[in-house]
């Protein structure tokens, strides 16, 4: 039997897919999996966007950052037990150039306490620029677009 290769917009739903399942299911270890080496993630607000401030709330260049990032959440951050559950919304993939392409979804992410008490994280957009000429679709950059001025003090774990 013949497996027919996924197209890029398949790759590109897949990546989205894995990657908030893999956060959802408390897997942080795979996050920096879903990113090229010198990948950009950065989470900034719906204002300094509108306000076209350069600089996030969070900023890692490259993957070493992101390494970093995940190490401190594992050995230096103290919080309580939690969980989180990604919803997003249809993909609108656009551009391709190079086998990169421009990817723009909405999000809200539910956080669920060792209490049971459900809540809403976050919401906002991703604006992704992923890359496929691998085959493997994997993000070059992923740009977290929150709605809220409030920030949690939860908010080093990725969205």
């Amino acid at each position: 039997m013949l497996m027919k290769s996924k197209s890029p917009g398949e790759q590109i739903e897949q990546l989205l897919r894995d990657y908030c399942h893999a956060l959802d299911e408390g897997q942080v270890d795979r996050w920096t999996g879903f990113f090229l080496d010198d990948a950009v993630y950065q989470i900034t607000t719906r204002e300094n966007i509108a306000a076209n401030y350069p600089l996030g709330i969070i900023n890692c260049q490259g993957r070493g950052m992101m390494e970093d990032r995940i190490k401190a959440l594992q050995t230096a951050n103290i919080f309580e037990s939690h969980t989180y559950c990604h919803v997003t919304g249809p993909l609108d993939v656009r551009e391709e150039f190079e086998g990169r392409h421009t990817v723009r979804s909405n999000f809200v992410v539910y956080r669920t306490m060792y209490t049971g008490q459900a809540e809403l994280f976050a919401s906002g957009k991703y604006l992704d620029v992923v890359d496929t000429s691998s085959g493997a679709a994997l993000f070059a950059e992923r740009i977290v677009v929150i709605d809220s001025r409030c920030i949690d003090t939860l908010l080093v774990y990725p969205l």
